[in-house]
C-alpha cells in the first residue's frame, strides 16, 4: 500500500449502529442501499461521487470564488486549469457529471441514431435515449468477465466499431463513447493503443468521438502501468494525450477532482459548444457558471491541478489494491484485474445459490450493511437491466474508496465485515422485488427478503497482519513499482 501524501487537518466523527439498529434500518431501506441515512453507515462505500476530501488548497482557492452571474473571474479561472491539464478549447460548466452527459445528448443525439459506447453507465444511457438514441455496446467480450485478466478490459472492439458504422451508415451514427476506467466492468482502463486506434478510425468515418473523462487520471496511471513503453512518461504528459485524441469529453468532477458538487462538458468543436451553451442557460445557468458558485468552481480548478498529480493518484488507486488483496487472500470472488476506484465482488460467484432473479448483488449490498454498518452498492441485473429485456450480465458489488477520506484502518474493518459475510454466504437468501420506478431504477426500488438474514455474529476472520503485499521503497515514496517488459 502506497503512504499517504498528506496527514489529516479536519476530521467528521462518525458511529457504528449497534446490529439491531442496522437491521431496522435496512428494513425501513426496503433492502436498497442508496435509501439508509448516513446517519446509519460506518463506513461509506456506496460511491466515490462527491464524498472525497478537500485539500487546503482546494478550501483557500473557495474564499477567492467571484459569485457574479456573467464574467465570473472564477469561471475563467476554471477554465485556464482545463486547458493547461487537458487541452481542449471550450468548458461548459454544469452542476454535476449528468448535466454534461444530458447537453452532450441534446446536442448530438436525433431519434434513432445509435450511441456506441464501452459498455454503459447508468445516466449516460438514459440521456442518449431521452434524445431518442439507441445505446450500443461496442465493448471487447472480456469487459463482461469478472475473472479475465486482461489488463485494458475498458477497450473497444475495433472490428465491431467498424462494422456498425460501416454497415448503419454515417448518418445513423450519433457519437462514438469511450469510459475512462469503465464503471461497469469493474473500473476497468483502456489502452492508449487502443485509443488512438479509436481516434484513426472515428477520423477516417467522419464520427464524433468523446470520451466520458470522469477517471481518466487512473487510467492514466494504468497506462502507466501496464502498457509496453509507456513506463517512463509521466502522469500529466499521458493525461494530455489522452484529451488531445478525442473531440471532447463530459466529467463528473465529484471523483477525479474532488469536488463535492461538478462538473463539465469540453470540446474542441466550435458548433457543439455554442449549441451546448445555448441549452446550458435553459437547463443549468449561465454560461459562466453553469449551475456552480463561484466558490465551486475555483475548488474544481485547484483539484484539477491536483488530478494529474501522480502521488496523489497513485495512493488513492493503492488504496483499492489493498482492500483487494485482504479479500483475495482469504478467497472472496472479486473482479479482475483490481480497477481504479473500487473493489468490486463477484456476486454470482460470491452467492452462487441465489438466482439471478433474485438479486444477488442487491442481497449481498444489504448483508454487508447489516454485517457491519458497511454501505456499497450493487452493479448487477436491478441497474442493468433495461426494459425488462433479458439480463444475464455481470451481478456486482461495488465498495467504492471515497479518495482521502478513510484510513487503512478503515479499510481492514471492511474487510473483515466481508469477510463475517462471506463466512455465513450459504444462509443468506434472495430478494423479492416490491416496487420499482420506471427509470434508474436501482436509485428507489425497494425489497424484501424470501427468508431472513444469519446474524453475522463472531469474531475477525482475517489475520492481523497480512502477508499479500509488503511496502517496499519504491512504494512507500510513491513511486511506480519497476515493471519487466
Amino acid at each position: 500500500m502506497v503512504l499517504p501524501p498528506y496527514k489529516i487537518k479536519v476530521v467528521e466523527p462518525i458511529h457504528l449502529p449497534s446490529p439491531a439498529q442496522r437491521r431496522r434500518a435496512i428494513i425501513t431501506a426496503g433492502f436498497n442501499t442508496f435509501l439508509l441515512r448516513s446517519d446509519d453507515v460506518y463506513v461509506d462505500l456506496l460511491t466515490d461521487s462527491g464524498t472525497s476530501a478537500v485539500s487546503q488548497e482546494q478550501r483557500a482557492a473557495m474564499e477567492l470564488g467571484d459569485e457574479s452571474y456573467a464574467g465570473s473571474r472564477s469561471f475563467y479561472r476554471l477554465e485556464t486549469a482545463m486547458r493547461e491539464v487537458y487541452g481542449w478549447q471550450h468548458l461548459i460548466p454544469t452542476h454535476q457529471g449528468r448535466g454534461a452527459e444530458h447537453l452532450l445528448s441534446r446536442v448530438l443525439v436525433e431519434p434513432g441514431q445509435l450511441v456506441l459506447s464501452n459498455l454503459y453507465f447508468t445516466t449516460s444511457r438514459v440521456h442518449a435515449e431521452l434524445a431518442g438514441g439507441v445505446w450500443t455496446d461496442v465493448s471487447i467480450p472480456e469487459a463482461g468477465d469478472p475473472e479475465s485478466r486482461h489488463p485494458f478490459k475498458g477497450n473497444i472492439d475495433l472490428g465491431k466499431l467498424r462494422d456498425l458504422i460501416v454497415r448503419e451508415g454515417r448518418e445513423r451514427i450519433a457519437f462514438v463513447r469511450q469510459e475512462a476506467c469503465l464503471n461497469m466492468a469493474g473500473g476497468q482502463p483502456f489502452s492508449l493503443e487502443n485509443l488512438r486506434a479509436v481516434r484513426a478510425l472515428t477520423r477516417e468515418l467522419d464520427v464524433p468521438f468523446y470520451l466520458d473523462a470522469t477517471r481518466s487520471s487512473e487510467n492514466a496511471l494504468f497506462i502507466a502501468e501496464r502498457e509496453p513503453g509507456q513506463a517512463e512518461r509521466s502522469l500529466p504528459e499521458i493525461l494530455r494525450e489522452i484529451a488531445s485524441l478525442a473531440d471532447g469529453a463530459v466529467f463528473s468532477s465529484k471523483k477525479d477532482h474532488f469536488v463535492p458538487i461538478g462538473g463539465f462538458l469540453a470540446t474542441n468543436d466550435d458548433a457543439v459548444a455554442r449549441r451546448a451553451r445555448e441549452l446550458v442557460v435553459v437547463y443549468e445557468g449561465f454560461p459562466h457558471y453553469g449551475g456552480l458558485a463561484g466558490h465551486d468552481m475555483e475548488a474544481l480548478a485547484q483539484g484539477i491541478r491536483e488530478a494529474a498529480d501522480e502521488p496523489t493518484v497513485a495512493h488513492y488507486v493503492g488504496q483499492v489494491r489493498y482492500l483487494a488483496g485482504l479479500l483475495q487472500e482469504a478467497g472472496v470472488p472479486i473482479v479482475e484485474p483490481v480497477g481504479a476506484h473500487a473493489v468490486f465482488l463477484d456476486a454470482k460467484r460470491f452467492l452462487s445459490h441465489v438466482p439471478q432473479e433474485q438479486f444477488p448483488a442487491q442481497m449481498l449490498a444489504a448483508a454487508i450493511y447489516v454485517a457491519g454498518g458497511v454501505r456499497s452498492m450493487e452493479r448487477g441485473i436491478v441497474s442493468g437491466q433495461h426494459d425488462h429485456e433479458p439480463y444475464e450480465g455481470l451481478e456486482l458489488v461495488r465498495l467504492t474508496i471515497p479518495r482521502r477520506a478513510y484510513s487503512r484502518e478503515h479499510l481492514d474493518y471492511v474487510a473483515e465485515t466481508v469477510l463475517r459475510v462471506f463466512a455465513a454466504r450459504r444462509e443468506i437468501p434472495g430478494l423479492a422485488l416490491v416496487y420499482e420506478p420506471p427509470t434508474l431504477r436501482f436509485f428507489q426500488a425497494r425489497f424484501e427478503p424470501l427468508a431472513p438474514l444469519p446474524s453475522f455474529e463472531g469474531a475477525p476472520v482475517r489475520r492481523e497482519t497480512p502477508q499479500w503485499a509488503p511496502l517496499g521503497a519504491e512504494a512507500q515514496a510513491g513511486r511506480r513499482p519497476a515493471r519487466s517488459r
